[in-house]
């Protein structure tokens, strides 16, 4: 390998591997670290790091090569203002921060004094201060980044104050044609709105585009809000300021029952008819001390939006319980370029309304998710099976899916990933799926309760493609697991990165002692990078052990809450000794994408 030309290794080689495949194979020679450490690494330009959450000091060493880079994402779970700041500087064009638990507001005025190239920026933050203090920082970086194109800002927690938005329609740069803000106020959404729209009438006097690609003068494309409530006035709003939104993401989080003449109603549903360019539609009402519904919605107001709106490729209804088979199915008959049909907790969807799934529609389909709709069978399964070309199929909470349903799933070659969870399958269904030629990389069990250890095995071990191909696993809380199975994952020749096992109560240290053993699949690179134990109860202090060097090399989070793994002074000596490893003890879902925001330092 060393006798190798430099220009052969650097372009060929080197060149086309990421951040965690160079650092692994600069311990291979001395040619190799030589490449990596001049060549490489100082030459990347895109640095994506969001799947561990480093420390100060280990950004540090990472970073502190990397000289040309204009992207950069990172997890900042365990990173402070000062260990950032460094590496903020004026080639950064791209920025997107997630799960930021610890860093303060002034993170805003940093990026604005140091990123004034900035296009790109996406920032998870805690309540962490007053709202004053956040939106004066929030005006320092506006008033610099001049380019900005992409702005998303998420303030995460329980009393996060939904007014930090108000008045930010003053100093967003008019570059902006994406804007998504989580939380805020119904009343400061209508404010924010008026004026994006009154500033694309003033500073256009052309006429409007009706067809794509769009002039950037035109302004917002793109609108996501996280809202105290939606209403009819909302939308007439958006309309009447916004007709040219290509893509609108709209949920709401109400304390209480909204009252009649204030909530969304079919006017409402209709007034999104004058949006002719839109494409993708989301509308949810979430849950905040009760899960809302809109009950002043129902099929006419679902006839309405798609006459008006023919040209949508991506829907997300959530909480339309007044809705049934008819008011779906006119949106699936009426969008012919629908991709992407997605479905939540509604009370009265059932097969009917995939009852006659024809035509060009069955072609287009890509991704269906049909969350928590009780009266959703197999019979609606067997149907999405004839959209040949769909790769996400989910169906968590559908406890009516049984095995009938899973030989049509097997005929769908294109389908990358499954969600099962709570459905009533069994060991027999999983030989089926197991014996297929299905290209699925990531597969939910969570909640199967008549899902045994022989199912699984044979899943894994049946001889079909998913054995070969899966990559994230998701076996939590179901009764029949047990350490045959953790086993059966550890032998089998497939490169697991993602497992959840938790509140399997019948896994025990055996099982952490197999996965600490299980290699890298060969000639793969993947191993094990986050793990969830959660609330296994039979896990004892004698798996610890494990977690030290040199057992799970590649572990960048694990999941530990609930079990006898929470000892303090061998948890501290691991964090010693791998500090790029994220113990989370909170009970948080993997990655602690839901609760990063609560976390201590």
């Amino acid at each position: 390998m060393e006798r190798l030309p430099s220009m052969l290794l650097n372009e060929e080689i080197v060149g086309r591997l990421d951040m965690e495949t160079l650092c692994s194979i600069a311990c291979l020679n001395r040619a190799f670290r030589f490449s990596v450490d001049s060549q490489a690494i100082p030459s990347i330009s895109s640095l994506h790091l969001n799947t561990m959450s480093p420390d100060g000091q280990t950004l540090h060493h990472i970073l502190g090569r990397c000289k040309s880079l204009t992207s950069l994402t990172l997890n900042c779970l365990r990173l402070l203002d000062h260990s950032l700041c460094h590496f903020l500087t004026p080639s950064i064009q791209q920025l997107n921060l997630w799960c930021c638990s610890l860093l303060s507001y002034q993170i805003l005025a940093s990026i604005g004094n140091n990123c004034p190239n900035l296009r790109v920026l996406v920032l998870e933050l805690a309540d962490k201060d007053s709202p004053d203090v956040f939106r004066s920082n929030l005006a320092i970086m506006l008033n610099r980044c001049f380019y900005l194109e992409f702005l998303s800002l998420k303030i995460r927690g329980t009393e996060a104050d939904a007014n930090s938005f108000r008045l930010i329609e003053f100093f967003l740069p008019k570059t902006i044609t994406t804007l998504k803000l989580q939380p805020m106020l119904e009343s400061d959404a209508f404010v924010l709105i008026s004026r994006v729209g009154r500033n694309r009438l003033e500073t256009d006097n052309l006429s409007v585009p009706t067809s794509p690609p769009y002039s950037p003068k035109f302004g917002l494309r793109s609108l996501s809000l996280v809202l105290d409530l939606i209403s009819d006035e909302l939308l007439e709003a958006i309309t009447d300021y916004l007709p040219l939104l290509v893509e609108l993401d709209l949920e709401d989080r109400t304390y209480k029952v909204p009252l009649p003449d204030r909530d969304l109603t079919n006017t409402g549903i209709q007034f999104l008819g004058s949006c002719r360019h839109l494409t993708a539609l989301s509308l949810v009402r979430g849950r905040l001390k009760h899960q809302g519904t809109f009950k002043r919605v129902n099929d006419m107001g679902m006839f309405l939006l798609s006459e008006g709106c023919k040209g949508l490729e991506s829907v997300r209804f959530c909480g339309f319980s007044k809705v049934s088979d008819a008011g779906f199915a006119s949106v699936l008959h009426s969008c012919l370029k629908l991709k992407k049909f997605e479905v939540r907790n509604s009370l009265f969807l059932s097969d009917l309304a995939f009852h006659d799934l024809t035509g060009v529609v069955s072609c287009a389909l890509v991704e269906v998710r049909l969350l928590s709709c009780r009266l959703i069978t197999s019979e609606t399964v067997e149907k999405l099976a004839l959209c040949r070309s769909l790769e996400i199929l989910d169906l968590g909470g559908c406890k009516s899916i049984a095995d009938s349903c899973l030989s049509s799933i097997s005929c769908l070659h294109k389908l990358t990933a499954l969600n099962l969870s709570g459905a009533d399958i069994t060991d027999s269904g999983l030989y089926v799926l197991g014996q297929g030629s299905l290209p699925i990389t990531n597969l939910c069990l969570r909640g199967c309760k008549r899902v045994t250890d022989k199912g699984v095995t044979r899943l894994l071990c049946g001889g079909g493609t998913i054995g070969k191909r899966l990559t994230t696993l998701d076996l939590g809380y179901m009764p029949g697991i047990s350490d045959e199975t953790i086993l059966a994952v550890a032998a089998a020749d497939i490169g697991i990165i993602d497992l959840c096992i938790r509140s399997c109560f019948y896994v025990t240290d055996s099982s952490v002692e197999a996965l600490a053993r299980k290699r890298s699949v060969q000639g793969m690179n993947k191993q094990l990078r986050r793990l969830d134990l959660c609330n296994c109860i039979s896990l004892s202090a004698e798996s610890l052990r494990w977690l030290k060097k040199p057992s799970f090399q590649g572990l960048h989070w694990l999941g530990i809450c609930n079990t006898g793994l929470h000892v303090d002074s061998t948890i501290t000596e691991i964090h010693q000794e791998r500090p790029w490893l994220t113990l989370c003890l909170d009970g948080c879902e993997m990655g602690c994408h839901d609760g990063w925001q609560f976390h201590k330092p």
